[in-house]
């Protein structure tokens, strides 16, 4: 085994990223910044591109984020299953949240991470798309 790929370092990552899906369902922006670098990056599930919308850096990142709760003030992450080999982890989860509307959206996820040094370089998120019920 490569040294980043050892018990304790998968682990490590696990446990980041568990850290990391905690704190999204307590809705708190510092503990979900704690995990991620300083020059993270994170791909939205949805935006123009190719790859949804990216934002860059921390700022963006953190603001990104909080955008999560405001759009879903109930929102929610469960169900979830992380795994991790060499610098790549994975978090399946299920959404649930409720819109301004009262419309709500309940569909399985997945996160693909990068990792760096300990925490979160970059987070691209997928969702199913489901209609909104």
């Amino acid at each position: 085994m490569t040294p980043q790929n050892d018990a304790a370092a998968i682990d490590a990552a696990i446990d980041l990223l568990t850290t990391f899906n905690e704190a999204w369902n307590r809705h708190d922006i510092d503990a979900l910044m704690a995990c991620m670098t300083e020059n993270c990056v994170f791909h939205a599930v949805a935006g123009p591109d190719m790859l949804g919308r990216t934002f860059e850096g921390r700022d963006a990142v953190r603001a990104a984020f909080q955008s999560a709760w405001e759009n879903f003030p109930d929102a929610s992450w469960t169900e979830g299953v992380h795994f991790v080999t060499g610098n790549r982890g994975v978090s399946e989860s299920t959404f649930r949240g409720t819109k301004a509307d009262g419309t709500r959206i309940e569909a399985r996820m997945v996160d693909v991470f990068t990792l760096r040094d300990g925490k979160i370089e970059v987070k691209n998120a997928f969702r199913k798309d489901r209609p909104a019920f």
